[in-house]
């Protein structure tokens, strides 16, 4: 089963793709996503990455956490699920 992973501090130029090609260097990417602001159709600065294997993905968490990505500092952690909005 895959797991997913909250990204945090992405620099606003960054793509889903330059996401994905990171966390691949850790085993195999089922699908990275940049959060776009629907307003202004620039990055929020976070996302999601869920990566194939757990193991890979607790691996990331370790790793990555507090890691540069083009010159920013990542937080890496499991994500939560989402909160249910009315």
């Amino acid at each position: 089963m895959a797991k997913k992973l909250y990204i945090g501090g992405i620099p606003y130029s960054s793509t889903d793709a330059d996401l994905k090609a990171h966390f691949e260097q850790l085993g195999p990417v089922d699908s990275a996503t940049i959060i776009m602001d629907k307003m202004t159709g620039r990055s929020k600065g976070f996302g999601f990455v869920e990566m194939t294997n757990d193991a890979d993905a607790d691996k990331a968490v370790e790793t990555m956490n507090d890691t540069d990505f083009q010159g920013r500092k990542l937080t890496v952690s499991p994500a939560r699920p989402q909160e249910r909005r009315f």
